[in-house]
């Protein structure tokens, strides 16, 4: 047998192993934005402006109804309750100016240009209810000497309610006259009439400002004439007319002591 030589041992062979890798995190999957066509903005913007217009007519309407159905129910109180207590009660329509109708030059002013001007033909009650007067009221006060009541019907336009009475009224009642003026004396006139003998009345002069003088519009005046001094009765009167003049003055310019020079 032949003698088989033996090889040599061959190189090792290193396998060069692989790194193992560390996974990645999973991605996240971002869901596809909207296009959010809705405004951010409040949506009562979008409302049509008519909508607006609209609502806005109803609420001043509205407004205006309870104020004139608050106003009327008033001047039915004050009627019931002056002609309980004794009183005549009248709405008069004040006579209108003769010489500007439109109130363009003066309106009622230009009928009176003096406190002496006749008197007769200008008023549609006795005492006034409204109507012509002098360019320049009376200072707001209650006085125990006549006032010319010229000036006077100039504090009813401007929303005055009038107390008048007669020189045979006896000073007792005088003084209630005086107690209740000081009750609410804002916009509230006090002076003696000589045409009244022994009686007193009330009167106010009420418009709308927007329709003063406006087709022949020169407002409603009112008038009470009564026997004696009645609390509830006068209230009523007072809280009827008062501060509703036809120039629209606000009663904070009709307090006591105030007047064209103060």
């Amino acid at each position: 047998m032949s003698r088989r030589q033996s090889c040599p041992a061959p190189y090792p062979v290193f396998v060069a192993k692989k790194k193992a890798r560390t996974p990645m995190p999973p991605r996240t999957v971002q869901a596809p934005r909207r296009r959010d066509t809705k405004s951010s903005s409040n949506p009562l913007s979008e409302v049509p402006r008519w909508v607006w217009f609209a609502s806005v007519g109803v609420i001043i309407g509205v407004a205006l109804i309870a104020v004139i159905l608050a106003s009327g129910g008033k001047s039915t109180d004050a009627k019931a309750a002056l002609l309980a207590a004794g009183c005549t009660f009248h709405d008069v329509k004040p006579l209108p100016p003769k010489k500007d109708p439109t109130g363009a030059a003066g309106g009622y002013h230009a009928d009176v240009p003096t406190l002496s001007t006749p008197t007769k033909g200008l008023w549609s009650t006795s005492p006034p209810s409204g109507g012509a007067h002098y360019g320049q009221w009376a200072v707001w006060g209650f006085y125990r000497t006549p006032v010319n009541p010229r000036q006077v019907v100039h504090n009813e336009e401007h929303g005055g309610m009038i107390i008048w009475w007669g020189p045979n009224v006896p000073k007792s009642t005088v003084d209630q006259l005086e107690a209740f003026y000081n009750q609410q004396p804002d916009g509230v006139f006090g002076t003696p009439y000589a045409g009244l003998g022994s009686k007193i009345a009330l009167t106010a002069w009420t418009g709308n400002p927007a329709d003063y003088y406006r087709n022949g519009n020169y407002g409603i005046g009112h008038i009470a004439v009564c026997t004696k001094f009645d609390q509830k009765a006068f209230a009523a009167f007072r809280d009827a007319y008062r501060g509703k003049g036809p120039e629209g003055i606000p009663l904070s310019a009709d307090e006591p002591g105030m007047g064209p020079n103060s």
